[in-house]
């Protein structure tokens, strides 16, 4: 993982001190959602990003696994975008493991005890503590299963026929 990588685009003015540059979070948000994706398809997860639950929340990342296994990512871009939404709380019902992902400068220790911790940028993702597991109820599990096949199979279908 190449944890000193420059990021796509900067802002100079993110409230660093003179001199210094900072990731524009949007940048951040994109190459960690993207370095996640790929080490859980290194673990044999398919992953959906934006995923809906049935509490009306969206995760930011989901894995699926062989075994039914489900994971899920928040992707923190900044101690601000964390400190400002809890909403992570319910997505913890809606998975086997819940792990928080973020970039090589976020102050990670800042982040609950009780979830996983994924450093990533774009190209990988490395694991600083992993996620406690719960298994889902399995009628929870079935409910998210056909959800996620159906999400991917509506993506896959818009990328074939975009239906302008």
């Amino acid at each position: 993982m190449n944890l000193t990588g420059s990021w796509p685009l900067f802002n100079e003015n993110s409230g660093f001190n003179r001199g210094q540059v900072r990731p524009v979070p949007a940048a951040v948000t994109a190459a960690v959602t993207r370095g996640v994706g790929r080490w859980l398809g290194d673990m044999g997860f398919s992953t959906l990003t934006e995923f809906k639950l049935g509490n009306g929340r969206r995760a930011d990342v989901v894995g699926l696994n062989g075994d039914g296994t489900i994971l899920m990512v928040e992707v923190k871009s900044t101690p601000e975008d964390f400190r400002g939404d809890a909403k992570w709380l319910e997505y913890v019902p809606y998975c086997d493991g819940f792990s928080f992902a973020v970039p090589p400068h976020f102050p990670w220790q800042i982040l609950p005890p009780t979830c996983g911790v994924v450093m990533a940028d774009a190209h990988s993702a490395a694991v600083l503590r992993e996620a406690p597991r719960h298994r889902l109820h399995a009628s929870r599990r079935k409910a998210l299963t056909l959800r996620f096949a159906l999400a991917a199979g509506q993506r896959l279908s818009s990328v074939i026929d975009p239906r302008v």
